[in-house]
């Protein structure tokens, strides 16, 4: 499918996203907002697709919402509905989407942005890339889910640093404050994302989305809670393809030969 500002491409069972308004840092309008909605949908729903991968193009993975979009809305314009009507899905389709989400974060995720790559799944940082909660510098909140994602990776005291002082975290502070999983040379950052990616790819993606959704779940669950989850959702998993399949490759000494089922 053919997009205007980003790029979709799904090969090897590997989606790849890419934001692509570079002359914007990628930011966010209404038409890049929908586009990146349709194609999560799209990779959702493809049962070859077993990984997605989400990107920006050029220097930067998102400087967050484009300002000028919103001005040129004019006074009527309500901030309130453009979160309802776009970022809010696409956050939750991000968080819900039970397949792998690897962000590769090549330059700064701000705002929005940062929401964007905190959805992911797992978050390969080049050594360039930063975050940053730029919100507070134009008088807002943060949002796009930053507020619930943010706190749960790096604790309160530091999500609200970030929140009020609007500093850049770069990528080696991120690294050790758990908001990115790797960081890698700029030059090796693909590389290095696909070597991530590719795996997942062919790993058990039934799986995959299971603990995805009951690790989320589990944040707000008492132990009590969880456990009886994690069997509700075993029996699930227990009764698929791939865990037949693990266990008979495990049993015959081969790798497995998982059809993410």
């Amino acid at each position: 499918m053919s997009y205007e500002t980003i790029l979709y491409d799904a090969a090897d069972g590997i989606a790849k996203i890419t934001l692509n308004r570079p002359e914007t840092l990628n930011a966010f309008n209404n038409k890049m907002t929908e586009e990146t909605i349709d194609a999560f949908k799209q990779a959702g729903r493809d049962k070859a697709v077993r990984c997605i991968v989400i990107t920006g193009s050029g220097r930067a993975f998102s400087s967050g919402q484009d300002l000028k979009a919103v001005q040129d809305r004019g006074e009527d314009f309500s901030i309130g509905d453009h979160l309802r009507s776009g970022y809010n899905r696409l956050i939750l389709q991000m968080v819900q989407l039970e397949k792998p989400i690897v962000g590769a974060i090549n330059g700064v995720a701000a705002g929005a942005g940062c929401g964007v790559a905190l959805a992911c799944d797992l978050r390969i940082a080049s050594h360039k890339a930063c975050f940053m909660q730029a919100f507070s510098r134009v008088g807002l909140i943060p949002d796009s889910g930053t507020t619930w994602l943010l706190t749960r990776l790096i604790g309160y005291s530091r999500a609200y640093q970030m929140a009020v002082t609007a500093d850049r975290i770069p990528a080696d502070k991120a690294l050790e404050w758990g908001l990115v999983n790797v960081v890698a040379p700029e030059e090796q950052l693909m590389e290095i994302v696909m070597a991530w990616a590719g795996p997942l790819s062919t790993g058990p993606t039934l799986a995959y989305g299971l603990t995805k959704r009951a690790m989320i779940k589990a944040m707000n669950m008492t132990l009590e809670e969880a456990l009886a989850y994690e069997a509700q959702l075993q029996e699930i998993a227990g009764r698929s393809h791939d865990r037949m399949e693990g266990v008979q490759a495990f049993l015959e000494k081969r790798e497995p030969q998982f059809k993410g089922e």
